[in-house]
């Protein structure tokens, strides 16, 4: 077996695989879309943990089109030795690699000025939305609790919020250690209880690696599958000369 017939073999079914892969996520997507209420059913605990409010359908569909659309491609290219399509193949990776850089980049950049983004959006709604508004509630009481947070930054964001007023000038209970209810200004002042945004931050700087990881494997194979149809293409202009 030649160079090239390998080359082509291996690009057919790693293009097949990442083909069955997108089938599969457009069908959950179709899933969840159609009958939301049975996928949450199926997540079991995880339901619970605020997963309603990710929408996991248009997510999944979005990937799978991508996927099928990219395995299309690469296995009727390589299959069928079309320039065409191993050229269309190789732009769409190209374009998506630049995007992926682009956006690391942007996040470099702009990582310094996240907390002020947040906290225009966080504090207002824990201000005005936190015990009134269903969604806001339910959001910030789970990430509180998961985390063992509270607020924000602290204790303080609602000091002065609808939710203090309405509830005797009680804080959340997870803004005090007994987590206990009422939660007075004084003993969350005495807990000490850290704000979600450095716990989130504590929480990303200890899955950095994994997350770099990931990110670094996937540029790899984006790399490695442009060289591969570069490769086949470059071929074919030799065989047709």
């Amino acid at each position: 077996m030649g160079c090239f017939t390998f080359v082509k073999l291996m690009m057919v079914l790693f293009n097949l695989l990442t083909f069955l892969g997108g089938l599969t996520l457009l069908a959950m997507g179709t899933w969840v879309s159609v009958d939301g209420g049975s996928f949450l059913h199926h997540l079991g605990p995880f339901s619970s943990q605020g997963l309603q409010f990710i929408n996991v359908a248009f997510f999944c569909i979005a990937i799978g089109g991508v996927l099928v659309l990219l395995g299309l491609l690469g296995c009727c290219g390589a299959h069928k030795e079309s320039k065409c399509l191993l050229l269309t193949f190789f732009s769409i990776i190209l374009i998506i690699f630049l995007a992926e850089v682009a956006a690391g980049v942007v996040v470099l950049a702009y990582s310094s000025f996240a907390e002020g983004i947040l906290r225009v959006w966080a504090i207002p709604a824990l201000q005005r939305d936190y015990g009134s508004d269903p969604v806001v509630t339910k959001i910030w009481n789970t990430t509180m609790i998961e985390l063992q947070c509270c607020g924000f930054s602290n204790y303080s964001d609602f000091v002065g919020s609808q939710f203090e007023k309405e509830n005797g000038s009680s804080l959340p209970p997870s803004c005090c250690w007994t987590n206990s209810l009422p939660c007075s200004l004084a003993e969350a002042e005495r807990s000490t209880v850290q704000g979600c945004f450095e716990q989130i931050l504590e929480l990303l700087k200890e899955h950095a690696n994994t997350v770099g990881g990931i990110a670094t494997g996937t540029g790899v194979l984006e790399i490695a599958a442009m060289i591969v149809s570069m490769y086949l293409y470059c071929h074919l202009d030799n065989r047709v000369s």
